[in-house]
Order: structure tokens, then C-alpha cells, then sequence
């Protein structure tokens, strides 16, 4: 492991020279980044294939084309950015200028998880860089192909002062996480996200955790129900359910329950047909482990909708499940698979409670044409970011910050947010020397008294 240290340490005088702070620089490396990207898009395709059995339509759309619509914005952005902004001076400071500078933290750590492997990884990088930055890369062991081909991308354009990819399992991160660096980023669950920030606790190393929990969508009575099946499926099947903010479990007033329902199924046969395990737009799960866990959680209620896995192929097909209680086993962790439990309910006061006794979700998704009530879910519960009427599309606008809020992780990044997750804001007060306020010292006659005038 002495390899790690002395990659870091290389790291760590590189970014001392301050050839990473300039705009010229950030910018020529985020246009390295962008051109190698769009050179290895066939490769990145097949890594993603072998490792998830993402269709190409997913693949690009979630990782690859995500990535160059944020280069992109950050590129355009990026010297606004940089520019140091003045601030007012209170009258206590008369005659000064205030001024925050945000700087680099130095060398940082991305520790990526694997369900989304390739925009996990880099997506967090591109504000490392944007920020002025030196980066390390963890990629995960669970979609090694992925881990490879990054390991090799990043090689072939970035010196290893500079950014490099270390590989490896779990005794690499565990090496990793004992280097002085400067920030951490960690995406992934909130299980590992408590032993990232106990060891960054040890060093006082600031942290990004982006983690989890049982994500929420809520369907009202007065709800558009065939959109809200439509788009309630789309983001809780996409990539066989193995995202951070897909819906965990559905709630929806028993109104309108059997009615929904119905329209879930239709959609699922648009989406995937009569038989998703051999359709080759939907996704595989990543590893036996977490199929064997997964199928588990078939025996907790009712299938109403789907059910068969192949074990062979890793796949489950998209399900939806009744009869199911706050006690079962698949309500007591996040489900990240293609398993959807039903809850009904009766009055919205009900959800609102019952959604407030849990860790604070990821995302929460409403479904409703009542402003009021769209309101009333906002204010009345905590969580990270959501949809009303829509799922996932409020992680896809550069102009959102995203991120967990308690147990779901800490700080949030995207767009400008990411540039702000890897600065430090620097306050600086540029003091005129032309004259002095003598009452500011203890020597001074009166001094208290002009002081209380002034600051009481």
C-alpha cells in the first residue's frame, strides 16, 4: 500500500506549484476531459453493458451524455465562478473592501459507487477540476470494467500528479481513507458513507457524503394518474431500479390505488414488454450478493405485478408488491432494485407523519394538481430534493444543487454546487492605510462609548 502514499504526496507538491489555479488551466482540462469522454464513447457503452447490462439509450442518457451537458455548463460558467466576489463592508469596517476569494481545498479523494459507475466517478471530478484541484479516483471493484477503462482514460490525458485512478477493493479504500487529503467525496451507501466520515473525523478532513434512504412518491387522489405512472416507472425501473433516487416505495390514496395500479402494468409492457428478463433495454442487477438480497424481498408481501428473476443473468423484473407493512423486511432498508412495495392511505396528515418518523429521504416525489398541497409536502417534511409531478428530473438541471440532507448524505453538488463542494471561501478585508480609528484600541479615550454607538 506504500504506492498510495507516495501518489498522494505527489499529488500534494504538484498542487503546490499553483499550476492547477489557473483559468487557463481548469479550462483546458475540462475540455481534456470532455474531448476523451466523447473519443471512448463505443468503449464506455460496452463497459457499462458487460458490468450492468445497460442498453445504449440508458447508458448515454444517465452517464455519458449527463457528463458533457455538465462540462459544458461548467465551461460556460466557469470564470464567473472563479472571480472573486466583493462584498459589502459594514460600517465598522470604513474605508476597507471585503472580498471572498474561493480557493482549492488541495488534493481531494471521489470514492464512486457502482450503479452508476462512469458518471459517479466523474461527475464530482469535473468540480474538482473546475475548483482547481488535484484528484484522486476510487473506482468500485463491483463493475470492473468500468473501473478499467477509467483507469485507462484517465491515464492516457492526466499526469498522476495531477488525477489518478487507484483500484482496488475494499482494503484500498480502507488505505486510502488514512492519507492527509485535502476533501473527501464519497457517493454510496449510508452503511460505508458512517466509516468514510469516522475516518475522516480522525484527520478533521472535510466531507461530501451523497448516500441514500427509502425515497418517497406520494400519489393523491386528484393526481394525474396516467402520467404519474408513467413517469413513477421511469424513474423507479430505470437502471432495474439501482438508483440512489428512485422511488423506494409508493404511497397512494386508496382512492385511486386499484386505478394506478392498472396503469403501472400498462406502462411496464410499454416499457419492457411481456417479458423484461430478456428485454435488452432493462438492467441487470450488479452482483449475486445483492440479487440473492433482492429476491429476498419477494416473500414480504404480495406480488401484484411481476416477480420473476433468472439467477443466472442477475435480473429481476420490474415488480410491484401489496399487502406490505412498515415492518417488513423490505420497509426497513433501502430496496435499490426493481422492487416497488404499495402503501395506501387515507388522509395526506398520515403520510406526512409516517414519512417524518424515518431517516430523512434522498428524494420525495408528489403527485398532486393541488398547489396547496404540493406546498404543504414541501414544508411539512424534510429531505434532500424531488418532483412534483415528475420524478428524477431535479437531479438533471445544472442549476440545482443536489444532495442529502441527515442520514442522506451532507453537502450536494451539480452546476455551480460542484465547484462550490471542492472551494474553500477565503474572507478577505483590504484595510486602508490613509487614516486609523483610534477607538478601536484599548488605549483609546471614550473608546466603549463610540463603540456601543456604533455596534448597539
Amino acid at each position: 500500500m506504500e504506492h498510495i502514499a507516495n501518489k498522494v504526496s505527489l499529488q500534494k507538491e504538484y498542487f503546490y506549484t499553483g499550476e492547477t489555479k489557473s483559468y487557463s488551466f481548469r479550462k483546458k482540462q475540462l475540455e481534456t476531459l470532455r474531448d476523451v469522454i466523447k473519443e471512448y464513447e463505443p468503449e464506455i457503452l460496452q463497459a457499462l453493458k458487460d458490468d450492468l447490462h445497460k442498453s445504449e439509450w440508458e447508458a448515454y442518457t444517465t452517464e455519458i451524455g449527463f457528463l458533457l451537458e455538465e462540462i459544458k455548463f461548467t465551461l460556460k460558467h466557469l470564470k464567473e465562478w472563479m472571480t472573486p466576489e466583493k462584498v459589502k463592508s459594514p460600517v465598522t469596517h470604513f474605508g476597507s473592501k471585503s472580498v471572498i476569494h474561493r480557493e482549492p481545498f488541495g488534493v481531494t479523494l471521489i470514492i464512486a459507487p457502482w450503479n452508476y459507475p462512469f458518471q459517479l466517478q466523474l461527475a464530482p471530478l469535473i468540480g474538482a477540476i473546475a475548483s482547481g484541484n488535484c484528484a484522486v479516483l476510487k473506482p468500485s471493484e463491483l463493475t470492473p470494467a468500468v473501473s478499467t477503462l477509467i483507469s485507462k482514460m484517465i491515464r492516457e490525458v492526466f499526469p498522476e500528479k495531477y488525477i489518478v485512478v487507484i483500484e482496488g477493493s475494499v482494503e484500498t479504500s480502507t488505505e486510502l481513507l488514512k492519507q492527509p487529503f485535502d476533501h473527501i467525496f464519497f457517493t454510496g451507501s449510508v452503511a460505508v458513507g458512517k466509516i468514510v466520515m469516522e475516518a475522516a473525523a480522525k484527520q478533521l478532513i472535510p466531507v461530501t457524503l451523497e448516500l441514500g434512504g427509502k425515497s418517497p412518491a406520494i400519489v393523491d387522489k386528484d393526481a394525474n394518474l396516467a402520467l404519474a405512472a408513467k413517469r413513477i416507472m421511469w424513474g423507479k425501473f430505470t437502471n432495474a431500479g439501482q438508483t440512489c433516487i428512485a422511488p423506494d416505495y409508493l404511497y397512494v390514496h386508496s382512492d385511486v390505488k386499484l386505478a394506478l395500479i392498472e396503469q403501472m402494468n400498462n406502462v411496464l409492457i410499454e416499457f419492457y414488454g411481456e417479458d423484461p428478463l430478456s428485454d435488452e433495454k432493462y438492467g441487470h442487477i450488479v452482483s449475486d450478493r445483492h440479487f440473492d438480497r433482492l429476491k429476498r424481498f419477494l416473500a414480504d408481501g404480495d406480488v401484484l405485478i411481476g416477480g420473476q428473476h433468472k439467477a443466472s443473468d442477475r435480473v429481476i423484473a420490474p415488480t410491484i408488491m401489496d399487502n406490505i407493512s412498515w415492518e417488513d423486511p423490505v420497509m426497513q432498508e433501502e430496496i435499490f432494485g426493481p422492487i416497488l412495495p404499495v402503501l395506501e392511505f387515507t388522509e395526506l396528515e398520515t403520510v406526512i407523519n409516517e414519512v417524518r418518523r424515518r431517516p430523512k429521504p434522498l428524494a420525495l416525489y408528489f403527485f398532486s394538481e393541488s398547489e396547496e398541497k404540493q406546498d404543504e409536502i414541501t414544508s411539512a417534511i424534510s429531505f434532500g430534493g424531488g418532483c412534483m409531478n415528475d420524478t428524477f428530473m431535479h437531479i438533471v438541471s445544472p442549476y440545482l444543487p443536489f444532495g442529502g440532507v441527515g442520514s442522506s448524505g451532507t453537502g450536494s453538488y451539480h452546476g455551480k454546487a460542484s465547484f462550490q463542494a471542492f472551494s474553500h471561501e477565503k474572507s478577505i478585508v483590504k484595510q486602508t492605510t490613509k487614516f486609523d480609528f483610534a477607538f478601536r484600541y484599548p488605549s483609546a479615550k471614550n473608546g466603549l462609548k463610540i463603540i456601543k454607538k456604533i455596534m448597539g
